[in-house]
């Protein structure tokens, strides 16, 4: 009893203590923000959200006031957002020529943009593949680059987003928190800013935004998020946002649902959707896919070029001909012989360096092989020479004889003699007397 009573003290102890805190709202959203693939991958339906923008961009809606044009009381977001990246700053000419002759691909550029808007797309990518700059990594986005002369890259698109202010904040600061928004628009100023920097200041603010607008958990970064979540309810809430701050935030909104009418400030609900539903929602087509393969595969084989014009011209560099500065070890030697008062030149001296010209190929000579001639052989000694040398060498036989080690070669020869002598001495000698009987 006493142990379960301990046991269940210990686990009171356990349920009473304060658990891990929550990550800051907003912060797995900013982590998680930008889309990473790697250089050549293509950029899915999935990846970019593209039910989410197809719903956005294709709202007819006209409830947005222009401050671009003042014969068109409202317009679509679609052309909100068109008309401020064209009245840009930073939009070339050549841009804004295509924008109005081509209208799909300003919808693909404007798409595009949002995403770069919000921070889905950061500024290392770019979308065409002719891209050299290591810094950047090329991606083909083939649900959103349909049509001719999509060369844009993320960087340009941000500097283009920057300047997509109203005519008015060109000479002064733009509002950076919605509070300063809402403050100008109750001001009688609409549209209060750019909706551009709107989409800014939203993504910049989401986490404080989050308990205002959603239920604290959820944020409007979020929105942009492959999640769970319906991609028409979300273009929904975007939308929400939007005309909430630039047209009004306290009378109807028309993209209010019940819950956002009965809760003023709220945004409309999201629907969460099971697996089967997730299946269905940005689907790429074959069209798609077989695009976004062909141009990966055009992207390698322009590296491989690129990389191997680099290794010529680096070899070509190293045959030109250049100056080379004198090496510090000898110019400190030629310094040391001149007294102090000597003259002293400013600069070191250059050496020239020749073009270094590869020569020909000589055919190659056949290399003589060295002949190994045979050791030279001893002069031979007479029996009397050798006598007289082993005399003077005093037990020269005795040690010959004794020896497993390698000897001379005059005692080698007189050592045979010597043998062969013995050797017939005692095939010569007669057979000893048979024994007397």
């Amino acid at each position: 009893m006493a142990s379960t009573s301990g046991a269940s003290a210990a686990q009171a102890l356990l349920n009473s203590w304060p658990g891990d805190p929550a990550p800051p709202v907003g912060y797995l959203s900013r982590k998680a923000l930008p889309i990473k693939r790697n250089d050549a991958e293509p950029l899915t339906r999935e990846d970019v959200q593209y039910d989410l923008l197809d719903y956005i961009f294709s709202d007819k809606e006209k409830v947005f006031t222009s401050p671009y044009s003042s014969k068109l009381p409202k317009v679509t977001f679609g052309d909100l957002y068109i008309s401020a990246l064209s009245n840009s700053g930073k939009c070339s000419k050549v841009l804004k020529d295509k924008m109005v002759d081509t209208p799909a691909f300003a919808l693909e550029l404007a798409k595009i943009s949002l995403l770069t808007n919000v921070g889905r797309i950061n500024t290392t990518m770019a979308f065409f593949p002719e891209m050299k700059t290591a810094l950047r990594t090329y991606h083909p986005v083939p649900s959103l680059q349909k049509t001719d002369g999509n060369a844009q890259d993320a960087p340009r698109i941000k500097n283009c987003l920057k300047a997509a202010l109203l005519p008015a904040e060109a000479k002064s600061i733009p509002p950076s928190t919605p509070e300063e928004i809402l403050e100008k628009r109750k001001k009688g100023q609409r549209p209060p800013t750019s909706v551009v920097n709107l989409v800014f200041v939203l993504a910049n603010h989401a986490a404080p935004l989050a308990s205002i607008h959603f239920d604290g958990v959820l944020t409007f970064l979020d929105l942009f998020l492959p999640r769970n979540l319906s991609s028409s309810d979300r273009g929904r809430a975007f939308l929400w946002h939007i005309y909430h701050y630039i047209e009004d935030s306290e009378g109807v909104n028309p993209y209010d649902d019940e819950y956002s009418r009965a809760n003023r400030g709220k945004a409309p609900l999201l629907r969460q959707l099971n697996e089967t539903q997730m299946a269905k929602e940005n689907v790429d087509t074959d069209t798609e896919l077989a695009w976004g393969k062909k141009m990966s595969t055009q992207r390698n084989a322009f590296l491989q070029k690129l990389v191997s014009t680099l290794e010529q011209e680096k070899r070509s560099k190293s045959q030109t001909p250049h100056f080379v500065p004198e090496p510090t070890l000898n110019a400190r030697r030629i310094k040391s012989r001149y007294s102090a008062d000597g003259p002293k030149d400013e600069a070191g001296f250059m050496y020239y360096v020749p073009t270094r010209e590869p020569s020909p190929r000589a055919p190659p000579r056949e290399v003589p092989q060295p002949i190994h001639a045979p050791p030279s052989q001893p002069e031979e000694r007479s029996m009397l020479q050798q006598a007289w040398h082993s005399i003077m060498n005093a037990n020269s036989l005795l040690a010959l004889v004794d020896s497993d080690e390698e000897q001379d070669e005059h005692k080698r020869i007189d050592y045979t003699r010597r043998l062969n002598v013995i050797s017939r001495i005692i095939t010569t000698q007669p057979p000893p007397p048979p024994p007397e009987s």
